[in-house]
């Protein structure tokens, strides 16, 4: 199918679509904000006149155009604003996952230069700030922290000019994120304007059955700080002068109460979201009386099994999605309309983006035969940030290699049958095992581990950890408990091992790269 762009993204910034649509809808709401009590309810006009603020509030600070600004916050009207505001001032955000531990909160904010850092005094209670080179401002947005001034202070009235954005959106960065791709330690991918707006005018499928509308109202409880949350949600609904309201952090019976009471439309979700809403619509929870059109799935492969059970169960539709960090994220959608609805599959690739499937040999295979999922379109990454050698390991001439197995039918519709070779997904989130080996290899026990994923029904997979110990033996149930503690402490909560075991050996090939697969045998 030839799919068509909602809109000419040509020469667009990210803010200037978002500002314009919140122009056009005026005192409508725009953002629901269920994080206070009472809720903050945000029109158009007045998430335009904030952004506008706090973009010239920068701008008094000392920003600079090109500096990068983190944004370290769970999902709240702050964090929307803070992100677009940095673009107006003509600064790159780089979004922070909230659930970091000062380890990795600390080496984004120094990998990415940061300049300035808005987060929360809660947020950054535990972690030590000192000592990096390029962070000058800090402010923190409801609890106040040493050293931080307040974010209300960046809206007051200022009349600090705004930069001119003469620049090429195609070349002018809009995100930063950091991903670990495919393997190793995280890496910043570098979006730019042109990539988002593309992937917003894209991913809203103009002309087809349930393509979104100003009408909508879409509940977010995926993470702002994901590619996911970021494009999908909040980029592509205020740009479309929509609503959309935020929760910051997914629980079943809050979400299931606003589906009702904010008259939600449209919600985007992960496989484990999915399973969820199963398991309360077969208690009875889910409530009968909504106004869902559609749910979408995406960040992790969704089962077939789950595909039919969730609209047998709700009478909802699922619209299947594909795509990474690197593609802003969508490359493929699934169809709506019940001549092309196939929930299991990932659908077609959007407007403007070519696919290929190669083998082992480098060419091209057979449709219903299985090989690497090969893209290009104008939603692709200029590249990883200081980071040529792995940039070069994806993007060959032209072409972003993903790194995952697919299989295309005689109908068009794609399959992801294998994820990315070493890659764990817990409820969406990818887990770079390489990561949580090197803090495993810090603990004063470990000689050698190495880190797979495990088959997990309601994460769809978890991190299981073998480890060599320096003393040999056979280790004990309190020493697992302690080296999943360790890595707890230091990384993330998802990234913990949910089970260790002790084995003689790592298994690896003869340059010294863990044989993975080896390891999941043992599983």
């Amino acid at each position: 199918m030839q799919r068509q762009l909602y809109a000419d993204p040509t020469g667009k910034f990210v803010h200037q679509v978002v500002l314009d649509a919140c122009q056009r809808t005026g005192e409508r709401t725009v953002i629901v904000d269920t994080s206070l009590s009472p809720y903050r309810r945000i029109s158009g006009s007045e998430y335009a006149s904030l952004v506008e603020q706090v973009a010239r509030g920068f701008v008094r600070a000392g920003i600079r155009p090109g500096e990068v600004i983190a944004i370290f916050l769970s999902n709240s009207w702050e964090y929307c604003v803070a992100y677009h505001a940095t673009t107006l001032a003509g600064a790159v955000p780089t979004p922070m996952n909230p659930t970091y531990q000062e380890r990795e909160a600390r080496y984004q904010l120094e990998c990415s230069g940061a300049a300035f850092l808005i987060t929360d005094g809660i947020q950054i209670a535990n972690i030590n700030l000192k000592g990096l080179p390029s962070l000058r401002c800090v402010y923190a947005t409801r609890h106040p922290a040493q050293g931080a001034q307040m974010f209300d202070e960046l809206l007051g009235s200022s009349s600090a000019p705004l930069p001119a954005h003469d620049e090429d959106p195609r070349l002018a960065l809009a995100a930063l994120p950091f991903s670990s791709g495919t393997t190793g330690l995280p890496k910043g991918v570098m979006l730019t304007h042109s990539n988002l707006v593309t992937n917003v005018y894209q991913s809203l499928t103009k002309g087809e059955t349930g393509a979104l509308t100003a009408d909508d109202v879409l509940l977010d409880f995926l993470p702002l700080y994901h590619i996911y949350g970021l494009t999908i949600c909040l980029n592509m609904m205020l740009g479309l002068g929509a609503t959309l309201v935020l929760m910051p952090r997914f629980d079943v019976a809050c979400a299931l109460r606003l589906l009702v009471q904010e008259g939600i439309t449209n919600i985007p979700c992960v496989p484990a979201v999915i399973n969820a809403f199963c398991a309360a619509a077969e208690q009875g929870l889910f409530p009968a009386q909504h106004r869902v059109r559609w749910v979408k799935s995406g960040a992790a492969p969704l089962s077939a099994e789950l595909a039919r059970r969730f609209p047998e169960l709700t009478g909802i539709p699922i619209r299947q999605g594909y795509g990474m960090t690197e593609a802003s994220p969508v490359t493929h959608m699934g169809f709506l309309d019940p001549a092309r609805y196939r929930p299991e599959s990932i659908g077609h690739p959007l407007a403007e983006t070519d696919c290929r499937i190669l083998g082992e040999d480098g060419q091209e295979v057979a449709n219903g035969e299985i090989g690497e999922l090969v893209m290009r379109g104008p939603q692709f990454m200029l590249g990883y940030w200081k980071a040529a050698e792995a940039t070069d390991a994806v993007l060959r001439d032209g072409w972003y290699w993903s790194g995952d197995i697919a299989r295309r039918d005689d109908r068009g519709f794609y399959f992801i049958v294998d994820r990315r070779k070493e890659m764990i997904k817990y409820k969406g989130f990818p887990v770079a095992p390489a990561e949580v080996e090197a803090v495993l290899m810090e603990h004063p026990s470990v000689r050698d581990c190495g880190v797979v994923g495990r088959a997990d029904n309601a994460a769809g997979e978890v991190p299981f950890a073998f480890v060599v110990l320096r003393e040999g033996g056979p280790g004990s149930e309190m020493l697992k408990k302690e080296l999943s503690q360790f890595v707890a402490d230091r990384l993330t909560h998802y990234k913990q091992p949910r089970e260790v075991e002790f084995v003689a050996t790592i298994p690896r090939n003869p340059s010294g790269k863990i044989l993975r697969r080896e390891l999941r045998k043992l599983l």
